[in-house]
């Protein structure tokens, strides 16, 4: 946010007594105003992610702000005037902390003088290490003298306080509560930008020159300069475009000679930190080649194409990958089946117009309020994605409890309308049965979407929304598109299979691929809740066939009612999900170097990658979940095989596996950062190279020749 004031006569005089206030060394005081004694005009206190942190290890503390109304606090470089934070610590042997980390700020211009401010609540983040030989519920106390200056427009008052508390070594356990409010404040800090930026000063006119892809949004850029004497903080700012780089054109205040770090804002508290290299005044010229201004005349052309021609890319590719989805093992069924009974009606085109245009609209509609929840979630600060959905096992539950029922109607268990695809639905009740059955391809077509929808999907939740949405509309059309051609398309009707005995033979085949879908569920229960969850969903399954079993009886016998049973199914099933564990169970967290895998691999962390790429190691980080279907077709013909696993080590490759079964906000930001909304993404780093982002559907000769 850009805030800025004007200079009215009576704050000269208050400006100038701010100035000389930063000016003077804070006055240690017994209260929190070091002026006065009186309460603090932001109210600071300290927090830890982990109540007891676990020896050896390193977790986050978190200095949050609070500034009263129309009071702020300053960022690490505050601008033309103000003073950041200072924190003096009297730590215990064997604690460390390292440096603070601090939010995207706001400007604030007072009179032609820049600041670099937070008025809203904020939080600095900083890592607590705690030494491997500290015994576990030993009690570690901390204190640290906090000194900052809170301001308003018109005056400044330096506070300070004296903060203490006690650090008891434990297990390491973090709160789900801790870890979202956690989350919340980590995605307000700059993201590493990843490549180099280079500047060139000219004159008074310096241009920073920041690689930024031509396709991705931005909102509000603004380069906020870390280093101090390079930029004039209070000369506008001009943005242009180069390419897949973002030029910043502003003044000066010196020659220039070192690097220059600093955090582009990109959105409402997104940014991206950076150091920029500079490249000397002849290099100045060059960066302005071809350069269009972003919020100049010539500029809305050009970005406007770049947006229409991702949003069409996106379209496309949505398109493709829904039409894709109607080949795989828990969608097929459902299409091969409403597509005969569709045949089965006979020569009535307004029945089959009627039954195509009902699947379609359930179809997209469920897709489209699965991608607004995605979106909406997204705007309230939830890093998910695509597929977040199978991220909770009591979704997983009752798709499995939903499989069940499918599969067992197809082997012919039991008869239901508006879930028996094969019959009935033509018939006068036909469009309500399409529209269900479209719903529920779309629900069962989520796992398998990844492969295909992964880039679409990404473009999804960075474009606007009207245009995400639309994107949304896409993977339904395409997914019912064969459908919607049969219905409109007698011909091709006529080239179907004339019904007959064959079709009860067909649905019972079609039972086999959904029961398999139903293993798969039950595994992947499994991974989440380990085997307490797994007991119980597969007890649930049970109970609910066994009652379905009874409605079939019942249905065979010819008796009223017959689909009493189903009340008590449902109970059962109910009373499952009610008792069924949420938190991780026992294989969830088995690390990729226990799990007895072929090619050996660390749990993904930002800092772990950091960290290897500055070894100088080449990098390969792959990112999957367990109910990705394409991930694990992947990891068994191409990353997890011998040869991909000795090539590696011959070449020292460091492997990081991130696993997305759960949700994790670390992974969710690395996959967006990459223009992805889900799993799987696989990325190469060749030692002092960029990333390299393979391909959604690897070989062995893919991964191997990467260190050839």
């Amino acid at each position: 946010m850009n805030r800025t004031m004007p200079f009215p006569l009576i704050q000269p005089v208050a400006l100038l007594l701010a100035l000389l206030t930063m000016l003077m060394p804070i006055i240690p005081a017994q209260a929190q105003n070091a002026f006065g004694g009186g309460e603090p005009n932001i109210t600071a206190a300290f927090e830890l992610e982990s109540e007891a942190p676990k020896p050896g290890e390193t977790v986050t503390l978190a200095l949050t702000m609070s500034p009263a109304p129309t009071w702020h606090g300053y960022w690490a470089n505050p601008g033309d005037a103000g003073i950041p934070a200072t924190l003096k610590w009297t730590l215990p042997e064997g604690v460390g902390i390292g440096e603070l980390s601090y939010p995207v700020p706001d400007t604030l211009v007072i009179g032609g003088i820049m600041n670099f401010i937070y008025e809203e609540d904020y939080a600095l983040l900083m890592p607590l290490t705690l030494d491997a030989s500290i015994a576990p519920g030993t009690e570690l106390p901390v204190s640290v003298k906090a000194e900052w200056l809170a301001c308003t427009d018109e005056i400044c008052v330096p506070e300070e306080d004296e903060l203490s508390f006690t650090v008891i070594a434990g297990d390491g356990t973090v709160s789900d509560d801790a870890r979202a409010r956690f989350d919340g404040w980590r995605a307000r800090l700059p993201a590493p930008l990843g490549n180099e930026a280079s500047y060139a000063v000219s004159g008074e006119t310096i241009r920073i020159s920041i690689p930024f892809p031509a396709t991705s949004e931005i909102e509000e850029p603004y380069f906020f300069p870390l280093t101090d004497g390079v930029v004039d903080y209070s000369a506008p700012q001009t943005v242009l475009r180069q390419g897949d780089n973002l030029v910043i054109e502003t003044g000066a205040r010196s020659i220039g000679g070192v690097p220059l770090q600093g955090v582009l804002r990109i959105g409402a508290h997104q940014g991206l930190s950076l150091t920029a290299r500079d490249i000397g005044a002849d290099g100045f010229a060059g960066l302005g080649d071809g350069a269009v201004a972003m919020d100049g005349a010539g500029s809305g052309s050009a970005l406007a194409d770049a947006g229409m021609a991702t949003f069409l890319l996106a379209f496309g590719g949505a398109i493709i990958g829904g039409l894709l989805l109607n080949i795989f093992p828990c969608v097929f069924p459902i299409l091969s089946l409403k597509a005969i009974s569709l045949a089965k009606a006979g020569g009535a085109e307004s029945h089959a117009r009627r039954d195509a245009l009902a699947y379609t609209a359930g179809i997209v509609l469920f897709c489209l309020a699965l991608g607004g929840a995605m979106l909406a979630l997204r705007a309230f600060g939830a890093e998910i994605g695509w597929g977040f959905q199978l991220q909770d096992p009591r979704i997983i539950f009752v798709l499995l409890i939903l499989f069940t029922a499918i599969a067992f109607n197809l082997a012919g268990l039991f008869e239901l309308g508006t879930v028996a695809v094969g019959d009935g639905l033509a018939s006068q009740s036909g469009a309500r049965g399409a529209f269900w059955t479209g719903a529920l391809a779309a629900l069962v077509a989520t796992p398998c979407s990844a492969p295909f929808m992964a880039t679409a999907m990404g473009a999804a939740i960075v474009l606007p929304p009207l245009a995400g949405m639309l994107i949304f509309v896409g993977l339904g059309l395409g997914l019912a598109l064969p459908f919607l051609i049969l219905g409109f398309a007698p011909p091709l009707r006529k080239m179907m299979p004339r019904p007959g005995p064959w079709m009860d033979t067909f649905r019972r085949i079609m039972s086999v691929p959904m029961f398999i879908s139903v293993l798969a569920l039950a595994w992947l229960l499994g991974q989440q809740t380990g085997n307490e969850g797994l007991m119980i969903g597969l007890s649930g399954a049970m109970i609910f066939a066994l009652f379905l079993w009874w409605v079939g009886r019942r249905q065979q016998r010819g008796a009223e009612r017959s689909w009493l049973p189903a009340a008590p199914a449902l109970a059962a099933a109910v009373a499952a999900l009610l008792v069924l564990p949420v938190a991780a169970g026992g294989s969830a967290g088995v690390s990729a170097e226990t799990a007895g895998e072929t090619l050996a691999s660390e749990a993904f962390s930002e800092t772990r990658l950091a960290s290897l790429r500055a070894e100088g190691r080449p990098v390969f980080a792959y990112f999957t979940a367990d109910w990705c279907i394409t991930c694990k077709a992947n990891e068994a013909a191409a990353v997890q095989r011998q040869a991909t696993a000795d090539a590696f080590a011959g070449a020292d490759v460091a492997v990081l596996k991130g696993d997305w079964t759960r949700r994790d906000a670390e992974i969710t930001r690395y996959l967006e950062e990459h223009g992805r909304s889900g799993v799987p993404l696989y990325v190469y780093y060749a030692p002092g190279g960029e990333a390299k982002i393979l391909p959604q559907v690897l070989t062995v000769d893919t991964l191997t020749s990467l260190v050839s």
